[in-house]
């Protein structure tokens, strides 16, 4: 979870640089939920993710210096820089990738689900996605399929109260979307996002029936984004104080700060990670600097699959 914080801030301070080409949709404030999620998988367990994906990225094992250098747009990056912000994918990791189509994730889950119940061993998909997202009709297509198929698929929405900067109430006929689940015979549970045992309790319980071959489920996590739609969105539809109120309130991390050190961990031992963690993001972001960028001859490398 702090290595996604850190991981976004830094991103958020060193875009107003300019180094940093295309667009950024930053996951700060969601953290809970990808690492609540995530933790219950394997490498062999897929998910697919958003255009908000680096922290799905990053709870499910991909590197960070490899993601870094993506953003940059470098070579050594995880698509050797030529994906950016919303292309991270790295299949050795069961990441399916992020995806810059609103609900696009969906059908992909749909397929590896598929082959997860083909092959009988027991791995499970999950699919990402927010308030806007879910009411695309590919999702909801998909969740029809994957419940006709009784396919190990979770639809995961992390609702953080906006469609990009229309808020879900003006979006969506329903207040919770597990009114939605009921209309495919889909099982549904509605979690505090900002929880992380919540998150981990819940979602280990729905991932294992999935395993034992129970059918596709929903999981709405409440929680909160701490930054804008996108780098340089000024949040003007947001009311006075939110923003300031979520982070001192609301906090995911300090939240889980709090519950570990009531479980007998220690301050010196958060103290640790985060050391540990800033000089990881410190050296992602200087070896993204000093990489070269991908040759002008490589232009249509990886663009054309040859069968």
């Amino acid at each position: 979870m702090k290595t996604i914080r850190m991981f976004e801030d830094r991103l958020h301070e060193d875009f107003k640089t300019g180094n940093v080409p295309g667009f950024a949709h930053l996951y700060a404030g969601q953290e809970a939920t990808a690492v609540g999620i995530c933790s219950h998988l394997t490498d062999q367990d897929q998910i697919a993710s958003t255009h908000r994906g680096h922290g799905h990225c990053i709870a499910k094992g991909v590197g960070v210096v490899a993601m870094m250098k993506e953003i940059y747009g470098r070579q050594g990056g995880i698509c050797n820089g030529k994906g950016g912000s919303m292309h991270i994918a790295d299949l050795k990791k069961g990441m399916l990738g992020a995806n810059g189509i609103l609900g696009a994730g969906a059908p992909l889950a749909c397929g590896a689900a598929l082959a997860d119940k083909l092959a009988g061993q027991g791995h499970v998909a999950i699919v990402f996605g927010g308030d806007g997202g879910v009411n695309e009709g590919a999702v909801l297509e998909s969740m029809n399929l994957a419940s006709v198929w009784k396919l190990p698929l979770m639809f995961v929405v992390e609702q953080n109260g906006y469609a990009q900067s229309t808020p879900q109430q003006r979006t969506t006929s329903v207040s919770s979307y597990e009114d939605r689940a009921k209309g495919f015979g889909m099982p549904a549970a509605t979690v505090d996002g900002l929880d992380f045992f919540a998150v981990y309790k819940t979602a280990g319980a729905l991932i294992q029936k999935m395993r034992e071959g129970h059918g596709p489920v929903l999981l709405e996590c409440r929680t909160v984004r701490f930054y804008g739609h996108f780098e340089g969105d000024d949040q003007v539809y947001r009311p006075a104080g939110e923003v300031d109120d979520a982070r001192k309130n609301h906090d995911c991390l300090k939240l889980f700060a709090e519950s570990a050190r009531n479980m007998g961990i220690s301050q010196a031992e958060l103290d640790r990670i985060d050391h540990e963690v800033a000089e990881l993001i410190d050296r992602a972001v200087q070896e993204s600097l000093k990489a070269p960028h991908p040759a002008l001859s490589e232009l249509h490398d990886g663009v054309y699959v040859s069968y």
